[in-house]
């Protein structure tokens, strides 16, 4: 019996997120159908859609499963040492030298390789 209470539930999630996607769906076909109102209203009603629909996939089990994560995944941002201003400066002065200095090794290999292709076609020297 509890495999159809499962089974139940889970049909009723995807009624809901069937209904959230056509919510969606028809607040965007009305936001171009209703183009003679005011964009203003027009934006409006179709936040109150997108809300709306929101609102009814968090009564799902994956809407569930993502405020979770989402919460989850707020509270590891906290936990994140950010770097110093220090740090910050320092570590994108390097970035900043270590490309010019490639860039300088790059383009001294492209004038030799250069230079020896013309003087293997016989073209200058």
């Amino acid at each position: 019996m509890s495999t159809q209470v499962e089974s139940s539930a889970s049909v009723g999630d995807v009624v809901k997120q069937v209904f959230s996607i056509v919510f969606v769906i028809a607040g965007l076909a009305g936001f171009y159908y209703f183009s003679e109102f005011a964009l203003l209203y027009r934006v409006l009603s179709l936040v109150v859609i997108v809300l709306i629909a929101m609102g009814l996939m968090l009564t799902t089990q994956l809407g569930q499963g993502f405020w979770t994560f989402a919460l989850e995944s707020k509270q590891e941002v906290r936990k994140v040492v950010w770097p110093t201003r220090q740090e910050t400066m320092r570590t994108t002065l390097m970035v900043f030298a270590m490309v010019i200095i490639v860039g300088v090794i790059l383009w001294l290999l492209d004038m030799f390789l250069f230079w020896g292709v013309r003087l293997l076609t016989g073209q200058g020297g």
